[in-house]
């Protein structure tokens, strides 16, 4: 089924995806722009998985302060080339990520990054709530799982919801990034200073 090409250039404006990669959702999804985008958004997730092991060793250093002056953030973003790192899509990005920072104030970038002392503490605060309740040891494992997603949620950027989307995680926006501009995006690091 032949694709016009005014559909295809919809299909691009809403999702910022390269002519070839929007005609090819369109076919594959027989002209049905929903079907297209989910197309977009699968292809997207592939190509953000193929990318996340390469070096990333260009970036940004980028520092946001709220309009009040009593909040702001540095954040580093690191990317593959150089090229990347002055492209203004790039610089969209790692501008959000330092927004996102001041305004929800995460304490780690990644769950990985959550000392062992610290995740132990949480663990141990989700298993007493439960201790002498009588519900099956499985049960309570599950429920602590769950309050641990909780706890990352609140103090892992990459766990957050995104302040501009709140359909999409920290982590979302960044595989929706890389695929968009081709290379590896990595959060490196981050300071918030306040005057809270």
């Amino acid at each position: 089924m032949p694709i016009d090409a005014k559909i295809v250039m919809e299909l691009r404006q809403q999702t910022g995806a390269a002519m070839m990669d929007a005609k090819k959702a369109l076919e594959e999804a027989n002209g049905d722009m929903e079907k297209a985008m989910e197309v977009l958004r699968k292809n997207g997730a592939l190509k953000a998985a193929k990318k996340s092991s390469r070096t990333t060793g260009e970036g940004l250093i980028h520092a946001y302060v709220h309009t009040n002056g009593k909040v702001g953030a540095i954040v580093q973003v690191l990317c593959e080339t150089d090229f990347v790192a002055i492209n203004e899509q790039f610089k969209d990005f790692v501008h959000n990520i330092a927004m996102q920072i001041v305004a929800t104030n995460p304490l780690y970038v990644n769950p990985e990054d959550v000392p062992a002392e610290v995740l132990a503490k949480e663990k141990e605060f989700a298993s007493e709530e439960f201790a002498g309740s009588g519900k099956p040891q499985e049960m309570i494992n599950k429920i602590v799982e769950g309050k641990l997603g909780k706890y990352y949620s609140e103090v892992c950027l990459t766990k957050q919801a995104f302040i501009k989307d709140e359909d999409i995680t920290i982590e979302d926006y960044v595989k929706n990034t890389i695929a968009k501009i081709g290379e590896n995006i990595q959060i490196k690091k981050f300071v918030r200073l306040s005057f809270e």
